[in-house]
């Protein structure tokens, strides 16, 4: 699978990459065995680049991404993870699903941008993935925290990178606003803009992803199934992590139809889609089973005619001034 490089740092991602929420125990338990028949699907279908987070099941998607990297070579993958929550120690019981979390509450979350936080966040993260060092690290949620997280903890990430602990630094968010303040204002290397940039929602276009280009700052897009409705769409399904409005529900109703036309699908349109900005350096997808991660890697290998992006223009599901993929650009993918 092809690789491209995070910005300035050197650091370099496959264009698909493994996204470990799920792996946490997003909504649904996932067994030990699952989790890692899932990783071990995505090494098999050449993703290198793995993401995850101290939120995701308060601590199990870092173990059980490090467990099973710890079996390969420290040189050939990217590991991701981020900062802004530290996780505290709670023996008041019951379980985390009121965080999205199959799991025991075994700790409490705790917001904390601040450069000490940063940094024990860092350490602790290290414990728990069986690692020395992070390839990437990000601010993670920063919405609002944006004080401190530009006066204290980005600076943190800074001398972290320059410690050697950690080899690329950015920020993941859910919007696109703050981000393209990190990419005009700071030195990061990489930013993760998570339902922005989709066939349903371009917001980060208008500013975050020329801001990107001409700063030579690499993004990895996230959900771009929008949380569900671009993967299947139907009346009842999520957009956004809620239920999807009904003019969001007929517009990718209408790119399925098309796509279906067009002799390909709407999940290997929506995975294509990113790549036509050239500040886009992958696109992270959460998955929980070696059948979703499989599919997953034939959808991102799937054809998409340039008919179908011509046609999608022509009836205004992506407007004019909205990047397409080359059909050149989906060659030798994997």
């Amino acid at each position: 699978m092809r690789t491209r490089t995070l910005g300035r740092s050197g650091v370099p991602v496959t264009e698909l990459g493994f996204g470990a929420a799920a792996v946490g125990n997003l909504f649904t338990p996932v067994h030990d065995d699952e989790a890692y028949a899932a990783l071990d699907a995505a090494w098999d279908a050449g993703i290198r680049y793995f993401d995850t987070a101290p939120h995701y099941g308060i601590g199990l998607s870092e173990r059980r991404v490090g467990a099973y990297l710890r079996t390969r070579p420290a040189s050939s993958y990217t590991l991701s993870t981020k900062v802004g929550r530290i996780l505290a120690p709670h023996d008041g019981g019951g379980d985390d699903l009121a965080h999205g979390f199959a799991v025991p509450a075994t700790h409490r979350r705790v917001w904390d941008f601040s450069a000490a936080g940063v940094r024990r966040s860092i350490e602790d993260s290290l414990g728990r993935l069986g690692v020395d060092k992070i390839d990437v690290a990000y601010l993670h949620d920063p919405d609002d925290h944006a004080e401190q997280a530009f006066g204290e903890a980005y600076p943190e990430l800074e001398r972290l990178r320059g410690e050697g602990l950690v080899d690329a630094i950015g920020a993941g968010m859910n919007q696109a606003g703050m981000l393209a303040r990190f990419v005009r204002d700071t030195d990061v290397d990489v930013v993760l803009c998570a339902g922005r940039y989709s066939l349903l929602d371009q917001a980060a276009l208008s500013a975050l992803l020329p801001a990107a280009a001409a700063r030579g700052v690499g993004v990895v897009v996230g959900g771009v199934f929008n949380s569900g409705l671009l993967a299947d769409p139907k009346q009842g399904a999520t957009f956004d992590y809620a239920p999807a409005p009904p003019a969001a529900v007929e517009r990718a109703l209408a790119l399925k139809e098309l796509a279906q036309r067009h002799g390909t699908t709407l999940r290997a349109a929506a995975l294509a889609f990113p790549f036509a900005h050239p500040a886009v350096a992958g696109v992270l997808v959460g998955t929980r089973s070696a059948a979703e991660v499989t599919d997953t890697a034939q959808q991102f290998t799937t054809p998409v005619p340039a008919d179908f992006w011509a046609e999608a223009r022509a009836l205004d599901l992506l407007a004019a001034d909205v990047p397409t993929p080359s059909a050149h650009g989906q060659e030798n993918r994997a």
